[in-house]
């Protein structure tokens, strides 16, 4: 049984991680990015604590209270929910339009209704926090004019410290309004 993820056999490209996921349905949402780093370890964090819950849930429920092993399971349920939303937070992609997903508040612009896709300077919140550092920011530019917040940003959980990753990033997403905001 070959393993060419073990093997030299296989052929690597040069530039084989500077290139976002691949999309070949354009119709489906798509993240054109992979999650970052700090984004990834607050969920792992999460699903970590939620396994000390259940774990705590369990002993509860063999000493006998019920009501309280409940709770413990109602509260594992709320983090392991809370860290796969962490997950989808960001900019979506498809034929049809840009998403931006929000841990509580999901936005979807379509393409017809977009004027432009592109990068400013501006202050941005850093990793989601209250405090705002001066950053660069992808926006969509709403035909109306109705502000939408910043796509990504370059402080926030996908990309802090990853400035090639984000400038990867937001010419993938510029590219993809350029492309269907013409259809």
């Amino acid at each position: 049984m070959p393993l060419p993820f073990l093997t030299a056999d296989r052929a690597f490209e040069a530039e084989a991680e500077d290139i976002a996921l691949p999309f070949d349905d354009h119709d489906s949402w798509r993240r054109p990015y992979r999650p970052g780093p700090w984004r990834v370890a607050a969920a792992a964090t999460l699903l970590l604590l939620a396994s000390f819950v259940l774990l705590a849930a369990m002993i509860i429920t063999f000493a006998g209270s019920l009501s309280g092993a409940s709770v413990c399971f109602v509260l594992a349920a709320v983090v392991i929910t809370s860290a796969l939303r962490l997950l989808r937070v960001g900019a979506w992609v498809s034929r049809h339009g840009v998403r931006r997903v929000g841990f509580f508040l999901t936005t979807t612009v379509r393409w017809a209704d977009a004027a432009a896709v592109r990068t400013v300077q501006q202050p941005v919140k850093w990793l989601g926090l209250p405090r705002t550092v001066q950053g660069q920011a992808l926006i969509v530019v709403r035909k109306g004019g109705a502000p939408l917040a910043p796509l990504v940003t370059d402080h926030n959980a996908d990309f802090l410290a990853r400035a090639e990753a984000f400038e990867r990033a937001t010419d993938s997403l510029e590219a993809w309004g350029d492309e269907y905001r013409t259809h």
